[in-house]
């Protein structure tokens, strides 16, 4: 089925037209793939930066952290000062301050004028995840858990295409004029999105907020969507070095993040099949279980086989994250907005973090084993989601 199939045949509330609400979701669903298009194209720059300006693995994780921790870190100050804003102002005000801090990234401002640039764009981000995904479930109200799936899988397309666009790009022209290709794709976006994201408020449907079975559960959900994240984000900041140890150029790495980000929007849809059937608990105890396997074998293999391996390890290294984030509503003890904001702030911010400290492990041991304090990570999630068996309506 397409897309646009999918979006004649969600939900009717009575509250705003098909077409109206049809243009929300897709305006959510471009800025949300290009700001997730930019988080991720960034580790495509990772090597360059650490050539040119002489950075260890921690320093690397640092720099990245003015932007991941901006953006992670703003998510509830910004949900709360823009509640005002209509769709329309806050989605384009969000992308073009993201622009703006690529741009300044590409000036020659030297390292000063890349870690200020970094958190700039980092600001303009933090506002597209709270009001991004309001702006979905407001306009679909009760029927909002699959707009909220389709927002989340556009995301994942953000990070399969532009990563790879700009890996390619990097052997072609010096790293300064890409980032000023992203920021002028980016003005290209902002312009889209005054013509399809609503230019007032959207008056919330009756039933958009779930009633959940408590706090304490809600508050387990965030630690593990936390270390789900550092996982992924632990093994994102090594993945390009694991592939120039085998011999693999920029192309290669741009290759390697576009199979392993593929695999994550495939994630999407099988791991949401897979919390059907086996219900929160057991889907994720499965991926998590599965992750950590694959990342250890990504580290045993030649370059052919470790490209091979990434899109399955990206359908679970990505995937869980739908099943946690489609869980948020029921543990919200009836403040969904709020909730969302509380949960990207967790799962960002641990993002941010992480990196830094499995940097900090690869540069007093070795790159193995910041890699496989990565996997290990993964299988901590394991015991936590048990505990959270008794906080969910489905005990599965």
């Amino acid at each position: 089925m397409t897309i646009a199939a999918q979006l004649r045949i969600l939900g009717d509330d009575g509250t705003s037209s098909e077409a109206s609400r049809s243009r929300s979701l897709l305006a959510a669903c471009l800025a949300h793939a290009l700001h997730d298009g930019y988080t991720d194209g960034l580790y495509a720059f990772l090597p360059v930066w650490q050539a040119q300006f002489g950075l260890s693995y921690a320093g690397l994780a640092v720099m990245r952290a003015l932007y991941y921790g901006t953006m992670g870190g703003l998510q509830l100050p910004a949900d709360r000062a823009l509640r005002g804003l209509s769709p329309r102002a806050a989605l384009i005000l969000s992308t073009v301050v993201a622009a703006t801090g690529l741009l300044t990234m590409a000036l020659p401002l030297g390292f000063a004028g890349l870690c200020i640039g970094l958190v700039v764009a980092g600001i303009g981000s933090s506002i597209q995840h709270p009001r991004g995904s309001m702006l979905v479930t407001d306009s679909f109200g009760a029927s909002a858990r699959r707009p909220l799936g389709v927002y989340n899988f556009s995301g994942d397309l953000g990070k399969a295409i532009l990563p790879a666009g700009v890996a390619l790009l990097l052997p072609i022209l010096a790293w300064r004029p890409v980032l000023g290709l992203m920021a002028a794709f980016g003005v290209a976006v902002a312009i889209i999105l005054a013509s399809l994201a609503p230019a007032t408020r959207i008056t919330k449907p009756a039933g958009a907020v779930v009633a959940g079975a408590g706090r304490g559960g809600f508050g387990l959900l965030t630690i593990i969507g936390g270390l789900d994240t550092a996982t992924r984000m632990g093994y994102l900041l090594f993945l390009p070095f694991l592939i120039h140890a085998r011999h693999g150029g920029s192309p290669t790495v741009g290759i390697a993040l576009a199979l392993l980000f593929i695999g994550g929007a495939l994630g999407k849809a099988t791991c949401g099949w897979l919390g059907e059937r086996l219900g929160v608990v057991g889907s994720v105890m499965l991926t998590e279980t599965a992750t950590a396997l694959l990342i250890a074998a990504t580290l045993a293999t030649p370059l052919t086989w470790t490209l091979v391996l990434l899109p399955l390890l990206g359908i679970v290294l990505n995937g869980t994250s739908s099943v946690l984030y489609g869980t948020v509503p029921e543990l919200s003890g009836g403040d969904t907005g709020r909730a969302f904001a509380v949960f990207y702030t967790s799962v960002i911010g641990s993002g941010g973090v992480a990196p830094i400290l499995y940097g900090a492990v690869a540069d007093h041991s070795s790159q193995t084993i910041g890699v496989l304090a990565s996997a290990a990570t993964a299988v901590l999630v394991v015991p936590l989601v048990l505990a959270l068996r008794p906080h969910l309506r489905s005990k599965a």
